[in-house]
């Protein structure tokens, strides 16, 4: 019988946006955690975490926001929540910082969620970091992290043999802030969008590769090649989100596919479609997974799981894995999998 740790979990949030403010409110419910420092920059710094938050500080203890250098020293924290980049390069240099200061990290940065597939080199070198300080990194979030990756590799476990995977999510980007309606094209004619693909001017979705490689890998295909495709998604109707608008006629959304190949043949098939206020366009939101195998899958779930709630949850429910695990850089596929935490975290915890 495990006794359980005296000690709350201490955990640090590195940037308070949408995400980052997200889970501060979320730790904030729990029990047996707590947060000891918040990261931030510029105007942010020296001011109240719950200026930034929708939680009430009430009789709670402040917490300063301040630099990375000042809130991250060493053993500060059993976890560092880095909630900033999309991407492992522009996520790195943080990841590092955290590591060398004996401290665990999860990264909500969608390349983080499979590094590899993208940047094998600082995958590895996040690896040897890591265990040279005896502690784990890794990324997550709703998608990838769950929703076109590990919930298909937890189906194809009932799966004697599998000859092809399709994943579709079919979501709604009315909740999310102007950073996405910007890298998604809302609002833009589709000349401009035509021209963003072009140039990489616009990102889209980030995490197909990702997603792709850890299905593949973990059922023991190798790829032999991987493509991704760009449409926009034009609105008969003028719709309005909180942050991003589009005139009849214009861009309100982005129709994502990636495909990956497996000896030439067509394997796995990622389908996403994202655009905000999709009731408006006659679309209902979901999740899908179809496998054909032995046998076949077919799940559906409607509507969709939302995006930023899901990865909010997905990243501080594996905060107990991550502090469990063997030093290394970790995916989804490594690790336990992820559950709600309804009682005291610390009883997650092995001593």
């Amino acid at each position: 019988v495990s006794l359980m740790r005296k000690e709350n979990v201490r955990v640090i949030i590195w940037g308070l946006g949408a995400m980052g403010g997200g889970m501060a409110d979320m730790l904030l419910k729990k029990k047996g955690v707590e947060i000891v420092g918040a990261v931030g920059r510029g105007a942010k710094i020296g001011k109240s975490m719950y200026d930034y938050i929708k939680t009430e500080k009430g009789s709670k203890k402040d917490v300063i926001i301040g630099s990375y250098e000042d809130v991250i020293k060493e053993k500060a924290a059993d976890v560092v929540l880095i909630c900033t980049d999309s991407f492992t390069k522009g996520v790195f240099d943080k990841i590092k910082y955290c590591l060398e200061k004996k401290i665990n990290v999860i990264s909500s940065a969608e390349q983080m969620a499979y590094p590899k597939a993208a940047e094998p080199e600082l995958t590895k070198q996040l690896d040897e970091i890591a265990k040279a300080n005896g502690v784990t990194v890794l990324g997550t979030g709703i998608n990838p992290g769950l929703i076109m990756d590990l919930l298909v590799v937890a189906f194809t476990g009932a799966c004697e043999e599998v000859k092809h995977i399709a994943a579709r999510r079919v979501n709604s980007l009315s909740p999310f802030g102007p950073a996405v309606m910007e890298e998604q094209g809302i609002g833009i004619t589709v000349d401009e969008f035509k021209e963003g693909v072009r140039t990489g001017k616009l990102a889209g979705h980030v995490g197909f590769a990702e997603s792709i490689g850890m299905i593949a890998d973990a059922i023991g295909w190798k790829l032999s090649g991987f493509k991704q495709s760009m449409e926009p998604i034009v609105t008969e109707v003028d719709r309005k989100s909180p942050y991003g608008f589009a005139k009849a006629g214009d861009v309100a959304g982005c129709a994502m596919k990636g495909y990956g190949y497996v000896d030439g043949e067509l394997k796995i098939e990622m389908d996403h479609p994202q655009q905000i206020e999709p009731h408006l366009g006659g679309v209902e939101t979901g999740d899908y997974i179809i496998i054909k195998g032995t046998p076949n899958v077919n799940m559906a779930n409607k509507p969709e799981i939302p995006g930023g709630i899901g990865t909010i949850a997905m990243c501080v429910n594996m905060i107990p894995h991550v502090i469990n695990a063997r030093p290394g850089l970790k995916t989804m596929i490594d690790l336990p999998v992820p559950r709600a935490i309804m009682g005291d975290m610390r009883e997650m915890i092995e001593e």
